[in-house]
């Protein structure tokens, strides 16, 4: 008696559909995804308890360094597409605007030029943090030869100039800056920052204490007595 044969079937299986699946899923977590912004400077900062999420949209941030440099970074609305809000490009070039005029009417001799290109660029730029003076020159180098220059903590330009100045007749850089954020015209930036969750200050655990002291007196200043403090969320090991 023959052998019954078998009749063998394919064993292809049609990737089409999963191929169409990842590309979907892909697209989903790229267009919902919150990227990390870029820093000057790495900062581990210290653990606490807390969950609270410190917003993305509509935020000053302030970032010391273990160097006790001070950075500022601003992020305008999430949503730009209406017409009453303001995006993080259009908010920067009105604060850079606004901190530049206070600048040179308390330094008419010393006063600080920026063509419009320099505005742009500014726009593009996460986080800042270089003395008034040396502005027009930062702004005129490539994004590169930028962050070459602003993650330098060794270089005396780098890093906003803060002290414990108390007279706002005569305000330091950073009071120039914050205040000129505050004023920027962004009314859900300034209700944001009244109300505690528009500012956040981020400091490692080798921060200097006395610059940290300074950014805190800073803002006790200039009446911006609610701010956040970022911290990791500890873990067990803690």
């Amino acid at each position: 008696m023959g052998k019954v044969k078998i009749k063998r079937k394919s064993t292809l299986i049609d990737m089409t559909a999963m191929s169409d699946v990842t590309v979907l899923l892909l697209t989903f977590f790229m267009l919902t995804s919150t990227f990390l912004q870029k820093e000057p400077v790495t900062v581990i900062t210290p653990s606490s308890v807390s969950e609270e999420k410190v917003r993305t949209s509509n935020v000053a941030q302030i970032l010391v360094s273990p160097e006790g440099k001070v950075f500022i970074s601003v992020a305008g609305d999430a949503d730009a597409a209406n017409a009453d809000t303001w995006g993080s490009e259009p908010i920067r070039k009105e604060i850079l605007r606004n901190a530049v005029t206070e600048y040179n009417r308390l330094h008419p001799s010393k006063k600080v030029e920026l063509t419009e290109k320099d505005v742009e660029t500014f726009s593009k730029i996460n986080a800042f943090g270089v003395p008034f003076q040396a502005l027009p020159a930062f702004l005129r180098l490539s994004p590169t030869e930028q962050d070459k220059v602003i993650s330098d903590m060794t270089r005396a330009d780098v890093g906003i100039p803060i002290d414990d100045n108390t007279n706002l007749e005569t305000p330091n850089e950073f009071q120039i800056w914050m205040r000129a954020i505050y004023s920027s015209g962004n009314d859900n930036l300034q209700a944001a920052m009244k109300q505690g969750e528009g500012i956040a200050v981020k400091a490692g655990q080798d921060t200097p204490y006395e610059t940290v002291h300074h950014v805190l007196d800073n803002l006790q200043t200039l009446k911006m007595n609610k701010f956040s403090l970022m911290t990791a969320l500890k873990t067990e090991n803690d």
